[in-house]
């Protein structure tokens, strides 16, 4: 199968949006990701994953700790600055357990970094979730490529 044809599989699994966040070199950085999941329960994990051609990934060994901000249907702007697709500044960011995350997320997580896994062109990072947020409002999703709304019934 081709890349293109895996791509447009994946495409159709439906996640959230989160962005991913650290301070390193005396800067924040951040990305968007929608590779993310729940790991374990007891301890409390979480996994991310890095493509190889971010700059998260490439400065990979610097991050000991990051947030985690679940983003919330009005933030698809916050997704596109992360993501690279506008070229707009970003400074909304407010702390949780002295990491960085996006103010008003709909949900944010502080997080330790407990293993490094090598995956293909990706690099899993699993974390423990040190301090949560939760915040109300209703959250935005990828699927097919595109932004959606969860529409009440």
């Amino acid at each position: 199968m081709s890349n293109q044809s895996f791509r447009k599989a994946m495409s159709h699994f439906a996640t959230g949006i989160t962005i991913v966040t650290t301070e390193f070199d005396q800067q924040i950085h951040g990305m968007t990701v929608n590779a993310f999941m729940s790991v374990s329960l007891d301890p409390q994990l979480i996994t991310i994953s890095l493509d190889q051609k971010t700059n998260l990934y490439q400065n990979a060994d610097k991050i000991e700790r990051f947030g985690v901000s679940m983003l919330r249907e009005e933030q698809k702007d916050i997704s596109q600055i992360f993501a690279k697709q506008v070229d707009q500044p970003f400074h909304d960011f407010t702390e949780l357990d002295q990491i960085p995350v996006i103010n008003h997320a709909l949900t944010t997580l502080a997080c330790t970094v407990v293993n490094r896994v090598e995956a293909g062109d990706h690099l899993l990072l699993i974390a423990e979730v040190d301090d949560i947020k939760l915040n109300e409002g209703k959250p935005i999703i990828y699927y097919n490529s595109q932004y959606h709304t969860l529409k009440d019934e």
